[in-house]
């Protein structure tokens, strides 16, 4: 037995120094691309409210890359891969949202979108889902149903990831276990409830908005985005269950360390991830160009320390405070009808070359408009 197991051991590529080498190459590549990307940003930050989602997205190269391949170093000890890759799915959930405000932001704001869709019928596609629609017509609850269909992921992925964890150290989780008896069938289910609605609400957006959307190129976004965050997710479900019908081999030895069910589909989830993400960052580089903030910066000089405008534009962006706001103010009752309309619509560079948004508290402040109680969803 010892022998076999020793044998299995030599076959598995996931534990060797080329799975490691050849991963680790293209994790660094993908790093390298995107942390460049992200310090031109953050070099030509004119126009926060897009750039600090702007660079909130592409943060998932790194954040997916390193912890994939990190992942993949220590498949051996005692499914630390769990603890890890719960990091990985608390950050897409944050994504998901990022990217459906990058667009409220693009198109000027709850109320300039309203003032566009306001009234108008919603068409039937089969494509979209909008089949149970016919007859309604889009309106501020429709917007609101868009931003809490994603906030509800944002909550929901990391109290699974969490739960998974405490599951995962009682030994009652092991990926592709469906016993009604483990974990990982009903957090499965939940996942695919909450990654599902999230994803039909990005649609119906995407379906209402398209044609405003359009100057800004959102195919190649959304498509990016979706293939990073939800294929990643199938993915790693659909290798799992390869798993259990023992099309993947199932090591009970790596290393000789004793490893659970579902680890080795895992690792081979993380080694895809880490490749895919190479890819991620060159598509992500064409789809979030910043030459137009690169254009708006040189309109006027710069007199303040590059370090100083980096370091205030990367704090701004990893502060989460706009997110709470933005929970609050869609699922709080008291403003069901109400719309954000943002005080920032047209960012002047002023004559020292900072950006002219006001204050710290102004910029976080919004105006609010009134919709008619007659309009719902």
């Amino acid at each position: 037995v010892s022998k076999l197991l020793k044998e299995k051991e030599q076959k598995m590529f996931l534990n060797t120094v080329a799975a490691q080498a050849l991963s680790g190459i293209f994790v660094w590549s993908a790093l390298l691309i995107t942390c460049h990307q992200i310090y031109t940003h953050l070099r030509s930050y004119t126009v926060p409210n897009e750039q600090r989602y702007i660079i909130r997205i592409l943060f998932i190269v790194p954040v997916y890359a390193f912890d994939s391949w990190l992942s993949l170093l220590f498949i051996s000890n005692n499914q630390y891969y769990v603890y890890f890759d719960s990091v990985r799915d608390c950050y897409e959930a944050f994504v998901i949202y990022n990217f459906l405000s990058l667009s409220f932001e693009y198109l000027g704001g709850e109320s300039a979108i309203m003032s566009e869709i306001r009234g108008k019928p919603i068409q039937s596609s089969c494509l979209y889902g909008t089949c149970c629609l016919v007859g309604m017509s889009y309106s501020i609850g429709f917007l609101r149903f868009c931003k809490q269909a994603t906030l509800q992921f944002c909550v929901v992925k990391p109290i699974m990831a969490a739960i998974t964890i405490i599951l995962q150290a009682f030994g009652k989780y092991h990926d592709g276990d469906f016993n009604v008896n483990g974990g990982y069938l009903y957090i499965t289910i939940i996942y695919n409830f909450s990654v599902s609605l999230a994803l039909y609400a990005l649609f119906l957006f995407f379906f209402a908005t398209s044609d405003l959307l359009r100057p800004y190129e959102p195919v190649l976004k959304f498509l990016t985005i979706k293939s990073v965050i939800f294929l990643s997710f199938w993915q790693g479900m659909v290798l799992a269950i390869l798993e259990r019908c023992g099309v993947i081999p199932n090591a009970l030895f790596i290393d000789g360390q004793e490893v659970g069910a579902g680890t080795v589909a895992a690792g081979w989830q993380n080694f895809i991830i880490c490749i895919e993400m190479f890819f991620a960052a060159i598509a992500l580089r064409y789809a979030f160009t910043c030459t137009v903030y690169q254009e708006k910066k040189n309109e006027v000089p710069e007199n303040i320390p590059p370090m100083q405008s980096i370091s205030s534009g990367l704090k701004e962006t990893i502060n989460p405070g706009d997110m709470v706001q933005d929970a609050i103010h869609n699922f709080s009752p008291a403003y069901q009808q109400y719309t954000q309309q943002s005080t920032q619509d047209v960012t002047h560079p002023s004559a020292n070359g900072k950006v002219a948004t006001g204050s710290k508290s102004s910029r976080k402040s919004d105006k609010i408009m009134l919709i008619t109680s007659d309009d719902e969803f």
